[in-house]
C-alpha cells in the first residue's frame, strides 16, 4: 500500500492462504476461542474479506496528483482439491476472478493447467462494452468456446468408457476442436 500510495501499480503474490488460515485456526485454538467450522475461528471469513478487499486502484491524496493500484494474485491449496473446505469457500465468496488448476490436467503436461470449466471472472459484465466495441462476437464465441470445453468434458467420459470409435463423427470433431483450443489457444 506504501507504493500504491506513490502511485506505483503494485501486484502482490500471497502463498498460501491455506496455510495462512490453519496458522489462525492453531492460534485461535491456543487462545481457547470458540471454533467454527473445521476447527476455524468463526471470523475467518472476515479476515480474509479484509485481506482481498485491499486490493483496488485508489486515486491518492495529497500532491501531485496520481493514482496507484493493489493487485492480489492469491493462492488457495485446499486439502484434498476439497472445495467446500471453509478457506477455498470463504475466498471464493470474495474474489472476483478465480484460476481453478486442475491436477489431471497437469500430470497431462498441460500448462498451465487451469481448468477453464471451473475458473470465472465477475468482471465479464463490467466488460461488456469494451468487448462490444473490441469484436461484437467476442461474447458469443466466448460462450461457444465454453460450450465446446464442457461438451468435450462430458465426452471423454464416454471415451474412457467405451473408445473414440465409438462416438459420432461430430463428436470426434468437438473433441478435436476442443483439444485445439486448449492447447493451441488457451495454453
Amino acid at each position: 500500500e506504501y507504493f500504491r500510495d506513490m502511485g506505483y501499480n503494485v501486484s502482490m503474490m500471497a502463498d498460501s492462504t491455506s496455510r495462512w488460515a490453519e496458522a489462525l485456526r492453531e492460534i485461535s485454538g491456543r487462545l481457547a476461542e470458540m471454533p467454527a467450522d473445521s476447527g476455524y475461528p468463526a471470523y475467518l471469513a472476515a479476515r480474509l474479506a479484509s485481506f482481498y478487499e485491499r486490493a483496488g486502484k485508489v486515486k491518492c491524496l495529497g500532491g501531485p496528483e496520481r493514482s496507484g493500484s493493489v493487485t492480489i494474485v492469491g493462492a488457495v491449496s485446499p486439502p484434498g482439491g476439497d472445495f467446500s473446505d471453509p478457506v477455498t469457500s470463504a475466498t471464493l465468496s470474495i474474489v472476483q476472478v478465480f484460476w481453478g488448476l486442475d491436477k489431471k490436467l497437469a500430470q497431462r503436461k498441460h500448462f498451465p493447467s487451469v481448468n477453464w470449466l471451473i475458473s470465472y471472472s465477475k468482471y465479464t459484465s463490467a466488460l461488456e462494452s469494451f468487448y462490444e466495441k473490441f469484436d461484437p462476437d467476442f461474447i458469443n464465441i466466448r460462450t461457444k468456446a465454453r460450450e465446446v470445453l464442457q461438451r468435450e468434458d462430458d465426452l471423454n467420459e464416454i471415451v474412457q468408457l467405451v473408445g473414440k470409435d465409438a462416438l459420432a463423427e461430430s463428436d470426434k470433431i468437438t473433441l478435436d476442436t476442443a483439444k485445439l483450443l486448449r492447447e493451441d489457444y488457451l495454453a
